[in-house]
C-alpha cells in the first residue's frame, strides 16, 4: 500500500474531546466523500500505529481535513494526536470505504460514527444538492454533538438528536429504539446510511429489521 507523509498545518479542538487536523494534500491525490484512510503519526514508536480515520474536507479542496474523536486516559494514538502542532507530521496510506452518497435518504451516525457524513453533506451542500436528507445523530450529552451548529443550519428541522445521558428542552432522550425509528422514518426511503460503534449499529439494523426496512437499502461502515 502506498503511503504519504504530509505535515500538519493546523490542529483545533471543536468539542470537549473532538480535534479537527488539517494536513498538506499529496500531489494527485483523490477521494469519495465519505471515505477514510490509515493514519499513523511520523514519529519514533508511532509510525506503526495506524487508526483509520475518516477525511471531513471536500475532494476539491487543496488540504485534508480530519475530524478525529480523542479518548485520552487510552494513552494510545488519539492522546498521542492531542500532543501535535503545526509542521508535525502524520502517514497516510490509499484511501478506503464503503460509504458514499447514493440517494436521498436518512443518515443515522452515533459519536464519532458521523464523520463520514461531514463530507457528503459539505459536497451536497456545495452542489446545493441536500434536499430532504435527513441526520439522526446519537450521543450521550450535547457537548457531545460534533458540528451541532453546522448540521443545524443546514438541515434545519431534518436534523434530530438524541441524548443518552442529558434531558434537555428541543432534543430527545434515550437510545435509539423502533419507536423513535419510526416516528423519523417514513418506510419510502431509497438509503439508509448507518455508522457508529458496532453494538449501535446491530441494535438500529435490527430495528430497521423489525420495521420492515430493506437490509438492501442501508449503506453502513463500523467505526
Amino acid at each position: 500500500m502506498e503511503q504519504h507523509i504530509i505535515k500538519i498545518i493546523t490542529v483545533k479542538k471543536i468539542t470537549h474531546d473532538v480535534l479537527v487536523i488539517v494536513t498538506e494534500k499529496p500531489q494527485g491525490y483523490n477521494f469519495t466523500p465519505g471515505q477514510a484512510t490509515e493514519v499513523s503519526i511520523n514519529k519514533p514508536g508511532w509510525e506503526k500505529e495506524r487508526r483509520p480515520f475518516t477525511f471531513t474536507c471536500l475532494p476539491a479542496d487543496e488540504y485534508l481535513e480530519f475530524t478525529i474523536k480523542t479518548y485520552p486516559s487510552h494513552k494510545g494514538v488519539t492522546n498521542e494526536l492531542l500532543q501535535l502542532k503545526a509542521n508535525d507530521e502524520l502517514i497516510i496510506g490509499e484511501p478506503w470505504g464503503a460509504i458514499g452518497y447514493k440517494t436521498e435518504g436518512v443518515f443515522i451516525a452515533g459519536g464519532a460514527g458521523v464523520t463520514p457524513f461531514i463530507s457528503i453533506f459539505r459536497f451536497l451542500q456545495s452542489k446545493k444538492k441536500i434536499g430532504n436528507n435527513k441526520l439522526i445523530f446519537a450521543n450521550k450529552k450535547k457537548a457531545d454533538i460534533i458540528h451541532e451548529e453546522q448540521f443545524g443550519a443546514l438541515l434545519g428541522d431534518n436534523f434530530i438528536n438524541i441524548l443518552s445521558d442529558e434531558e434537555l428542552e428541543g432534543y430527545a432522550q434515550g437510545y435509539i429504539n423502533e419507536g423513535f425509528l419510526k416516528d423519523h422514518i417514513s418506510g419510502r426511503e431509497k438509503t439508509i446510511y448507518l455508522c457508529g460503534p458496532e453494538p449501535m449499529m446491530n441494535a438500529v439494523e435490527k430495528q430497521l429489521s423489525n420495521l420492515g426496512v430493506d437490509p438492501g437499502i442501508i449503506v453502513k461502515e463500523e467505526f
